[in-house]
């Protein structure tokens, strides 16, 4: 006779255990249900947040630039009108400066500061800021000198609490390019120290004339600094000596760097992305506008009075004249230029003679910076020529016709107004 409470064929089931067995095989198989349905949801997770972190990836972890984020296609499948778009936002800037002629300062004295701290070695900005500083700097001094063919630049580092002279003030871009190029000179180490490498700078302007500007630009990537003294006092001296201070930072703002380049007529700004960092550091290559000197008593502010300057044209020697020895180097070598008042030979102009101190240009050098003080009117943008008497039927600068490609014109119009500096139909 079977026990209490159990039927025969039953596979299961005594009075007491039943039910604990039941629930428990429906636990384990709902729990197996859900184990591998919660596995499943874990994986899309993970999925998803990898799709997140491949749609928009920080700057930080992105081991290369995703270019084609900036140019966008069209429905057609066209990236012409995202290149108009940039060259019309470039036609925008320049539409927002001031057409007319504006007092400038053509011969410029420029020290660059370079922020050589440890906080360089920070990898926001790809490869390092280190690295991305002295390629942008390169570049800069390439087109600073292209555009300011009578200036010179001087290189200051900040490394280990002090300034350290990188490169002396020269007019030749080889000497400046030169000086930023050997990396192994230039390991980022220490603190940066503001007020050293301004007071460095600044002992290096000393002695120059008074139509020439006096510029410091400073590259900074440290939130901090270590100076010895008060860097008001500072702050003070460089305003009594007219020295402009611009300031492009890497980390983010501080106050003592807006208050220099704010009392100094300089311009700051802080670099969000690689891009930003070039753009503010171009803007600073066109000659700054020169300021209005205060008079007492309250008088209204009026312009420096206008000095005359001496400059000399040299002659070029060729290669197959008789070597003999230059002033700048005291090196034997055949071509050259040649001192109009003392004769002396130097390798490159535009420079300072060694022997009586005249100020040596090409006249190439001498035009070619005259594009900042009377620049090319924007043109205006012409949809029909139904209304124009005479019209041209071809473009001046590359005699396409203006019907075949519209684009070519706006590039005419960028090359005109960035490279040419010079109106061909007119010559203005």
């Amino acid at each position: 006779m079977p026990p209490a409470g159990r039927r025969i064929g039953d596979d299961f089931a005594d009075d007491s255990d039943s039910d604990v067995s039941i629930f428990d095989h429906g636990e384990e198989d709902h729990r197996a249900k859900n184990k591998g349905k919660g596995k499943a949801i874990d994986r899309r997770k993970k999925d998803k947040g990898k799709g997140k972190a491949k749609e928009q990836p920080y700057a930080w972890e992105a081991s290369y630039t995703r270019s084609w984020d900036t140019v966008q296609e069209d429905e057609a499948g066209s990236i012409q009108g995202a290149v108009q778009d940039l060259i019309a936002r470039g036609r925008r800037r320049r539409l927002q400066a001031p057409a007319a002629a504006i007092r400038r300062t053509i011969i410029r004295h420029l020290v660059l500061v370079l922020d050589l701290s440890s906080a360089m070695m920070d990898r926001d900005m790809r490869p390092t800021r280190f690295d991305l500083m002295l390629q942008y700097a390169r570049e800069f001094v390439t087109e600073w000198f292209d555009q300011n063919p009578l200036g010179q630049i001087g290189v200051v580092g900040m490394r280990g609490g002090l300034g350290e002279r990188v490169g002396e003030m020269s007019g030749n871009p080889q000497d400046v390019l030169k000086a930023i190029s050997e990396r192994h000179k230039l390991e980022p180490n220490g603190e940066p120290s503001l007020q050293n490498a301004i007071d460095m700078a600044r002992s290096s302007m000393s002695h120059l004339p008074t139509h020439s500007s006096r510029e410091i630009l400073i590259i900074f990537g440290s939130l901090t600094t270590c100076d010895p003294g008060n860097i008001h006092d500072t702050l003070e001296d460089c305003v009594k000596d007219r020295i402009r201070i611009s300031i492009v930072a890497l980390a983010a703002e501080m106050k003592i760097c807006r208050e220099l380049c704010q009392k100094t007529g300089g311009q700051f700004g802080v670099a969000m992305n690689e891009g930003h960092f070039k753009d503010l550091l171009f803007e600073l290559i066109p000659p700054p506008a020169q300021r209005a000197v205060a008079r007492a008593n309250g008088a209204p502010a009026a312009n420096p009075a206008a000095d005359l300057m001496i400059m000399g044209f040299p002659m070029r020697l060729p290669d197959t004249s008789p070597p003999s020895l230059c002033v700048c180097h005291s090196q034997m070598k055949s071509e050259g230029f040649l001192c109009p008042r003392c004769l002396a030979k130097v390798c490159d102009v535009p420079t300072d003679c060694d022997i009586c101190g005249l100020m040596i240009v090409s006249s190439p050098h001498l035009a070619r910076s005259y594009h900042h003080l009377f620049p090319v009117k924007p043109y205006q943008a012409v949809i029909t020529l139904d209304d124009t008497p005479n019209p041209s039927q071809r473009c001046y600068g590359c005699s396409v016709a203006f019907k075949e490609t519209p684009l070519a014109m706006a590039d005419c119009d960028v090359f005109v107004h960035d490279v040419v500096h010079c109106c061909p139909g007119c010559g203005k």
